[in-house]
Order: C-alpha cells, then structure tokens, then sequence
C-alpha cells in the first residue's frame, strides 16, 4: 500500500455520498507498499480502507479482483470485502482514479515472522485455494514466463549496474525455467503475493489476508513457492527449514499435496525467486528521483534463487 494520489475533502465527501457509510471521521494515507494509493478511512459509521487504483493495475482486471475478494469472503474467509455504494456496483471514480472501498480487517503483519506464523500461513493459503475452487471468472498470470521474458529484455543490459554479473544470471536462469517448466500441475486461483505485510495476526492467531492484486489463476503450488521465498528466509539471508515444513504441513493439513507438485517445488521456488528478482531490479533501475516510494533491493532475491539452484530436490524444503 502507498499514496500516489492526494484527496481533497470536498472530492471525498463526494465520492463517500454514493454510500451509505455515514459521514468523514478521518482519512489518512497508508505509506507501505507501491501498488496503488490507500486511506485509513473511518466515518460515523465504521472503519474501512478506501483504495484508488492507479496505472500499474490496469482497469480490466478489476472485477477479477473485486469479485474474487466478494466470493473468499462469501465462503469465510478472513479478506477485505468490497463495499457496494447504493447503485449496486462496488467501483467507482474518485480523482479521476477507479477507486473502491472495502472492509478493515483488525491486525498486524509480522515484522518478524515466527515458526508458528508460517504454519498459519500455510493452512490459510491452503483455505484459500479450496475455497476459490469455484470461481468462475479466471485471469492469466502476467508475471509467469512470458512477463519474465519481457523484464529480462528489459534489464538485463543494465543489471550488471545493480550486481556484476546479474544480467547473464537472468538470461540463464529465464532459459533454463523456459526448458523444464512444469505443465501438468493443479490449476486454480492464487493470491501471488502473499508476503508477511499481506497476512495480518491479531493476538498470534492469522485474523486476514489482504491485497489481492496480484491475483490470478496458475499453479496452485506456485503459490505455496511464492510463500516459501518470503516467509522461510532469515533476515542473514539463510533458509530456515523449520519454518519450510512446518509452513508445508499444514498446508498439507487442508489440501493434500500431490508428489508431482512437491517434486516440482525447487523449481517453482526458482520460478518465483526469479519474478521478484525482475520486478524488484526493474523498479531499482526506473527508480524517478524524489519518488515517494523506495524500490527493495533485487539482491535479496538473487541471494534466494542461488538457494533454490542448489536445491536437489524438495528435501531442502524439509519435505519428503
């Protein structure tokens, strides 16, 4: 979450008579993350987050998203539900912006995950998945393989300013991913974004998950990868396999998972490790001067998928 996009009162006041939400109480910015721009908003009547959609999410994916949130917390799960203004519809215009409305969740993210966090995690991701079982609406995976390729050509020329070497590390491991990757795992709806700053506990228990807008439909046990990269690796860089197969049975607990998926587990770590890589060193090196939203080090991930491309098999994950 960030702020890219001021909102005057009169604007808001506008925007908030469409509903039946009582009066402004407070609004203000929320400063994490770099997707779209947020607000703390409470009124009269309760509190909510108020998000305004801005240009890296493009306007088409958002009844996916909105719809899958509506359907999740349709089934009981614990995520932000979109609030429907009096016309029926949950998106609107404000400052020119799409923008929604949706419930608070109560929570904190962990700064620094546990043991007992992870296992939550993985039994929530695997909640997720059955429950989204069902929705009908679908969305491709713009950071797969094709969006990788298109971050490579667009780095790899100046990588090597981040890191000696990085750009032929990229070029290499996008072909070896191209070569070997997996085509007959279980598909369906995922989060792809599941970091500690997504997942909030309230008295050490998971009470929701948050910012579905990387969500899409692809391998379900990607998802499960994308968790392992960021919640499994200590703040020195080592990978803590506790965390790993304690995250992983419990994921197990609610959805059993096939051998086929967890052969193809360091893969899919490297898959992973890969499109945070590219996304984060993309962003280093289009950083504007004086943004308000600093870019995280690519490096972090380069350090990960050195990990998954030693691993062997999924026994470097604990499991097996």
């Amino acid at each position: 979450m960030a702020v890219y996009t001021e909102v005057p009162d009169g604007e808001l006041n506008t925007f908030l008579a469409q509903y039946d939400l009582g009066n402004v109480v407070a609004c203000k910015g929320i400063a994490e993350g770099v997707e779209n721009s947020n607000y703390l908003l409470r009124t009269t009547l309760g509190t909510y987050i108020l998000t305004l959609y801005e240009k890296r999410v493009a306007r088409e994916d958002l009844p996916f998203f909105l719809g899958l949130m509506e359907h999740l917390a349709a089934k009981g799960l614990s995520c932000p539900t979109p609030i429907h203004a009096r016309d029926g519809q949950t998106l609107h215009e404000l400052c020119g912006r799409p923008a929604v409305i949706v419930s608070f969740l109560e929570g904190m993210w962990p700064r620094r995950p546990t043991e007992r966090h992870c296992q939550q995690l993985g039994a929530a991701l695997a909640d997720l998945h059955l429950k989204g079982r069902d929705f009908t609406l679908s969305r491709a995976n713009a950071l797969s393989l094709a969006g990788w390729q298109k971050l490579v050509e667009a780095t790899k020329d100046r990588a090597d300013e981040v890191e000696p070497g990085l750009g032929k590390v990229i070029v290499d491991e996008l072909a070896f991913l191209n070569a070997h990757w997996p085509k007959d795992l279980e598909i369906g709806v995922i989060h792809a974004d599941l970091f500690p700053d997504n997942v909030f506990f309230l008295n050490d228990r998971l009470s929701g998950l948050i910012d579905f807008y990387f969500a899409c439909t692809d391998f379900l046990a990607y998802d499960l990868a994308v968790c392992l990269n960021a919640w499994c690796f200590e703040p020195d860089h080592s990978f803590n396999i506790t965390k790993a197969r304690l995250m992983v049975q419990a994921y197990q607990s609610v959805r059993p998972v096939p051998s086929v998926e967890t052969a193809a587990l360091p893969l899919l770590c490297r898959g992973s490790a890969l499109r945070f890589l590219l996304t984060r060193l993309y962003d280093w090196l289009n950083h504007p001067p004086g943004a308000f939203v600093k870019p995280k080090d690519p490096r972090e991930y380069l350090r990960k998928l050195r990990f998954h491309q030693g691993a062997a098999s999924a026994g470097a994950y604990g499991i097996g």
